[in-house]
Order: structure tokens, then C-alpha cells, then sequence
């Protein structure tokens, strides 16, 4: 049985990157950079180690790449959303809950930035990848909002990567400080009717951010 798995993945190299990466996503975001341990993503994919240097040069190498996994799950998500057919507030609005929908249901994700960061995304910056693939979500952004204030709709001229971090801090804070901010103020912030009353807040509150108020100075 062992071997014939073991030969299964040989004949399809893709599938078993994939696999690694999804173990070592779990492994880095439970235990960190430092604490992952590629001797454990080796047993759990019934592969081994040299196989996964083979593939990603590295320790390094495979969380950068997880990294990238990341980013391009998320990114791919919103282009699937096909926003440029939608009204500009109902383009902004279905951005803004996939986001939502995105942050809670991967919480890996969130972890893993945030270990970035305690590595002053060191590792990120090797990555032209990740660069390039968050380009279209600021272009995705800016498209919205041209349209928006054309047809009238939208009254603030707003820096479109000031909009996407407004969105992302809301959404992200939720998931990373959950068990703080859960623990302080005794409130469960898994809980439905939370979750949908903060959907809708971060929602309604970039959206009314945009439509009220002058427009600012070029």
C-alpha cells in the first residue's frame, strides 16, 4: 500500500508539492518559522525530507512558498468574484464580505502574516510572486472606486491601498486578536449574529466613508 502511494506521487510531482504545502502551511502557522519542523511535514505526507529540499531548496524555501500559497489563494478568490460586472457599492460591498469570509474561514492565513511580520517580512521581500500577485487586488480597488465616483456614487476620492488596508484591519483584527479581545471584553467573537453584525459594519462603514464627505485634494 506504502508503495504504491509513494509511487502515485512520483507520477504527480504537482499533487505532492500541493500536499506538502498544505501540511507545512499547519506546521509554520502552529509552530512558526523557527519551530516548524520539516522532519514532521516529511511523516505527514509520507515523504521525505531530502524530496522536500528537492522541491523548495530549503526550510526557508518551503515557508516562502507557503507564503505564496497564501496570497495567491486569497487573490485568486477575487478575481473569481468577477467585481467588474457589479454596480460600484455592490462590487465594494461583495469584496468586502469575501475578505470577511476569507479571514474567518483560514485563520492559518492569518497567523502566517503575523509571524511574517515578527520577522519584519524578511522573507517576504524575496518574493517577487507575492508582489506581483497583490498588485490586482489595489488595481481590482482602484477600478471600483473610479467607477464609483464617475457614476456619482462614491463622493470621496480615497487612496485605493488606504481602502484595502481599512478592509483588511478589520477583518484580519478579528481573527488575530480573537482570544484577546474575546477574553477582555467576555465577548465570543465566533459567535453568527457577531459575525454578521461586524460583516455589516465594516461594510457600511468604508462604504459611508466613501459616499460622504468632500472629496479630497489631489
Amino acid at each position: 500500500m506504502a508503495g504504491r502511494a509513494e509511487a502515485g506521487r512520483k507520477n504527480d510531482p504537482e499533487r505532492t508539492k500541493e500536499d506538502i504545502l498544505a501540511v507545512a502551511t499547519e506546521e509554520f502557522a502552529t509552530h512558526g518559522l523557527a519551530g516548524g519542523r520539516v522532519d514532521a511535514i516529511a511523516e505527514r505526507t509520507r515523504t521525505s525530507k531530502r524530496m522536500i529540499y528537492y522541491y523548495f531548496g530549503g526550510k526557508e524555501g518551503l515557508y516562502l512558498s507557503v507564503l505564496e500559497r497564501a496570497y495567491r489563494k486569497i487573490r485568486t478568490l477575487e478575481e473569481d468574484l468577477k467585481l467588474a460586472s457589479l454596480a460600484p457599492e455592490a462590487a465594494l460591498r461583495t469584496l468586502i464580505f469575501s475578505t470577511f469570509d476569507h479571514d474567518e474561514a483560514n485563520p492559518d492565513f492569518v497567523r502566517l502574516v503575523s509571524i511574517e511580520n515578527i520577522h519584519h517580512a524578511a522573507h517576504m521581500l524575496r518574493s517577487e510572486a507575492i508582489r506581483d500577485l497583490n498588485v490586482s487586488v489595489i488595481e481590482t480597488i482602484a477600478g471600483i472606486l473610479e467607477r464609483g465616483h464617475a457614476e456619482g456614487v462614491f463622493r470621496r476620492r480615497a487612496d485605493p491601498i488606504d481602502v484595502h488596508m481599512l478592509i483588511s484591519a478589520f477583518c484580519f483584527f478579528r481573527v488575530s486578536n480573537r482570544y484577546t479581545f474575546g477574553t477582555i471584553f467576555r465577548r465570543d467573537l465566533s459567535e453568527p449574529e457577531t459575525m454578521a453584525r461586524h460583516k455589516g459594519l465594516i461594510a457600511d462603514a468604508v462604504i459611508d466613508f466613501l459616499k460622504a464627505g468632500p472629496d479630497a485634494v489631489s
